[in-house]
């Protein structure tokens, strides 16, 4: 809150605690509507919750959205737990649960310029002693899932709609719209982002970009042992 409104405000958030990741879209992209987007981003449309390049091995484990403009009617961003949505799963449907910790699903993006990144790994992760480590979930970027046996197939697939369905619950979802200067930075590694619609009236100018939380964490850890130092 209380930001600078100019075009690359995002870095010195990203500066305060590590390091941009650069990917192809460049140290950061634009979200803003376009004549002829590339991207479902770069549209008025709503977009579903979801964690962005899981195309990727390994995801950017943060994102950053910064905004510049958000005068248009609507366009709120909406924020859910994906470790959340997976317990809730798990609760109600525990085989499914387990077969979408089990088997991989397939992630794919193809841009310009000879982009082609494929990543193979389950929807729902966990550490060897259980723990949740991590959601990959974007209906966009899931490409044939191949590695489920034919006889965990349907119950795989049902697991899939029961936790799309459970992210999709407006109880799930945190639900703000940011002022020019305001940004959040969310753990692409748990959080599913989202944004709801908004209308040609207006204008709506979000700057977005890829951090690590290694650099957060290490930034975290030397405050910390600073303050024990002084105390």
């Amino acid at each position: 809150m209380g930001g600078p409104v100019e075009s690359g405000a995002l870095f010195k958030v990203a500066n305060l605690f590590g390091y941009i990741r650069e990917t192809n879209y460049g140290r950061h992209f634009e979200v803003r509507t376009e004549v002829n987007p590339s991207n479902l981003a770069y549209t008025g449309l709503g977009l579903q919750a979801h964690t962005d390049n899981p195309y990727r091995d390994p995801v950017p484990t943060l994102q950053i959205l910064y905004c510049l403009e958000n005068s248009a009617e609507g366009g709120e961003n909406m924020v859910v737990d994906g470790f959340r949505a997976a317990e809730r799963l798990r609760e109600e449907f525990p085989r499914g649960f387990d077969l979408l910790t089990r088997h991989c699903a397939n992630f794919e993006y193809s841009g310009s310029a000879g982009v082609c990144l494929r990543s193979r790994r389950p929807m729902i992760e966990l550490a060897p002693d259980g723990e949740l480590v991590g959601i990959r979930f974007n209906n966009r970027s899931t490409a044939a899932i191949t590695d489920v046996p034919y006889e965990d197939m349907a119950d795989y697939y049902a697991a899939y709609r029961r936790l799309g369905e459970i992210i999709d619950d407006s109880s799930m979802e945190v639900t703000f719209k940011l002022a020019p200067g305001e940004s959040f930075i969310v753990d692409n590694t748990r959080v599913l982002h989202a944004r709801k619609g908004y209308s040609g009236a207006g204008s709506r100018w979000l700057q977005g970009c890829y951090a690590d939380k290694d650099g957060l964490l290490s930034t975290l850890s030397a405050i910390e042992l600073q303050d024990r130092k002084a105390a």
